[in-house]
């Protein structure tokens, strides 16, 4: 059995991107001002750019900057904070939830006794923000999370996955991921661990080599994938 059970957070936890991220990356681009409008397939392809800020940098150099230079790192500062904090609003106005069979993996695994933990790119409030859907008994077995910029390296770098089996003091190989996209699969299995790619909607056509199994949802009822049946 795996001794430790690490979740990405967007398309994993919850469905984020489409209805959550972008809207509030385009809230943010409206809020300063900046002609700039993220449509659901130009949104599809910065995806493939990990990290917020580093989305925003990706695509100014391909559209044009809105600033000069000098005021462009102060620029995509302002910009990814109203984006969290919009993004927060929309998680605390319910307009998304948890994805089916994460609540029931959380606690399989803990009866399981195993470690838990979150490494996602995004920043580390909007992170808490999908964790504490789960509810405070389970957000709080939670060992950390390690997001935003707790490595110098986003994904598909292992880096992100490598520091956290250091924290759990854990071998790699002990570890199981949850991931929703080829991004967050080569991270993962760069890493030396074992995973689980569960599709969001905008990387069912993605390829995932190398994963140990890839479903649309982990689950539950009917559908679920059983912990055991992943984690042995």
């Amino acid at each position: 059995m795996m001794q430790a059970l690490i979740f990405d957070c967007d398309g994993v936890l919850v469905d984020t991107e489409k209805d959550g991220h972008r809207v509030a990356f385009n809230t943010a681009f409206e809020t300063h001002g900046i002609d700039a409008h993220w449509g659901v397939r130009e949104y599809h392809d910065l995806l493939q750019v990990a990290g917020g800020k580093e989305r925003m940098r990706f695509y100014f150099d391909r559209n044009g900057w809105p600033e000069a230079e000098a005021e462009r790192d102060a620029l995509i500062k302002d910009l990814h904070a109203t984006k969290s904090a919009a993004f927060q609003d929309l998680l605390r106005g319910g307009k998304m939830t948890l994805r089916p069979g994460v609540a029931r993996l959380v606690d399989e695994a803990r009866a399981a006794d195993m470690a838990l933990a979150v490494c996602s790119t995004s920043k580390l409030e909007s992170v808490q923000a999908c964790v504490d859907l789960l509810g405070p008994d389970r957000a709080n077995a939670f060992s950390f999370i390690l997001a935003g910029d707790a490595v110098s390296r986003k994904k598909p770098d292992p880096e992100i996955y490598l520091t956290a089996a250091e924290r759990l003091d854990l071998p790699a190989s002990q570890c199981l991921v949850i991931e929703d996209s080829e991004i967050g699969c080569r991270a993962a299995t760069s890493a030396g661990m074992r995973c689980v790619v569960t599709t969001s909607a905008y990387t069912a056509s993605e390829s995932f080599e190398g994963a140990y199994r890839v479903v649309p949802e982990l689950g539950d009822g009917a559908n679920a994938v059983p912990l055991v049946e992943i984690a042995t």
